[in-house]
């Protein structure tokens, strides 16, 4: 079984550069207190780390 992340979206988008907001949709985000799980990959680790504000990990799995 893969490792997983849980994060869940805390920040709004809103007044936001473009580049932040697409690596918000790019995680499958795109409302405020959103939850998705993600695969633990390095490209997905690097796409929060871009973003600490508008995201959070709530859990790691796996």
């Amino acid at each position: 079984m893969a490792k997983t992340i849980v994060v869940k979206q805390v920040g709004s988008p809103i007044r936001r550069p473009a580049i932040q907001r697409q690596t918000l949709v790019g995680l499958g985000l795109n409302k405020m207190h959103r939850v998705r799980e993600l695969e633990d990959t390095p490209s997905v680790r690097g796409m929060i780390a871009k973003i600490p504000h508008l995201v959070e990990i709530v859990e790691e799995r796996g």
